[in-house]
């Protein structure tokens, strides 16, 4: 299999000095008369056609009847064979933002999820002649490479138990594996890799609803288990200072009543309404 060959074109500038020779050359013969100027004529226009210029982060791949010959990467005004097919191809770095498209995670519920690649063409060859289109193989690969990696991982560890990385928690994870899956189908089309995020993810409208009723289940769930763990050590707390400081003698009764009631007081979602007992502890 071939492979890029850079080339060196000859000088612009020294061609376009022959054309104004030949320019003047058939100027002159035409004035004194000599026929013979008019066989310049093709010559000159083929000459001309062999101008091109190749600006900054810009390739120009040359093809000489079907025979790939080299690519020029040095910017510049040059003159090259003119029966050689010239194709300029960018090098410069792309963004891509593909759409969100539906996918099922890997436990099945449907997603919406779009990547951003950021990309460049680094084997002219390749991108020239091993694929058909490079741009739609790009996009048609990245696509693909997202529905391979969503359905590899959860959308949340919620969802999965077992799972150590998901979607949504492990993001620089999956990033990372995104990039390489992207580099691994678009070496074969000379492309380079530079960053592949991913920058949208949800789940699908007809699950949103309620995996959004779930995560906030969870979210509470875990926030009442800390209201707890903080409840039950300002109760001992309280408790061992009142012993300490012999401020009150609670019997076991009475202080099973007191527990029960800062935990109550603790842990409500509400604030709680005072009772003024105007008897005795015991009434």
């Amino acid at each position: 299999m071939k492979e890029e060959k850079i080339i060196s074109a000859q000088s612009g500038y020294l061609h376009l000095a022959i054309s104004l020779l030949l320019i003047a050359g058939g100027i002159f013969m035409i004035t004194e008369g000599n026929l013979f100027a008019l066989a310049l004529i093709p010559i000159l226009l083929l000459h001309i056609v062999g101008f091109t210029v190749v600006s900054p982060n810009k390739a120009l791949v040359l093809v000489l009847f079907g025979d790939y010959k080299g690519t020029v990467i040095k910017n510049g005004f040059f003159w090259v064979n003119p029966f050689f097919t010239k194709s300029k191809i960018s090098l410069r770095a792309a963004n891509l933002e593909s759409k969100p498209i539906k996918v099922n995670d890997k436990l099945g519920n449907p997603i919406m999820i779009s990547v951003v690649l950021v990309w460049r063409v680094k084997d002219t060859y390749r991108a020239s002649f091993d694929v058909n289109d490079f741009e739609e193989f790009v996009l048609i690969q990245s696509e693909t490479a997202v529905r391979k990696l969503a359905s590899a991982y959860p959308y949340d560890t919620f969802d999965d138990e077992e799972a150590d990385v998901s979607l949504r928690s492990g993001l620089e994870d999956i990033n990372h594996e995104l990039e390489r899956e992207m580099q691994d189908r678009l070496t074969m089309a000379g492309i380079e890799v530079i960053e592949a995020r991913i920058n949208h993810l949800a789940y699908a409208s007809e699950i949103a609803g309620a995996m959004l009723q779930r995560q906030q289940a969870t979210a509470i769930v875990a926030a009442r288990l800390k209201i707890v763990e903080g409840a039950v050590g300002m109760v001992d707390m309280a408790l061992a200072e009142l012993s300490a400081k012999n401020i009150v003698d609670l019997d076991p009764e009475k202080r099973a009543a007191m527990v029960s009631n800062l935990m109550v007081v603790l842990c409500g979602d509400k604030n709680a309404t005072p009772v003024v007992n105007t008897g005795t502890l015991y009434n």
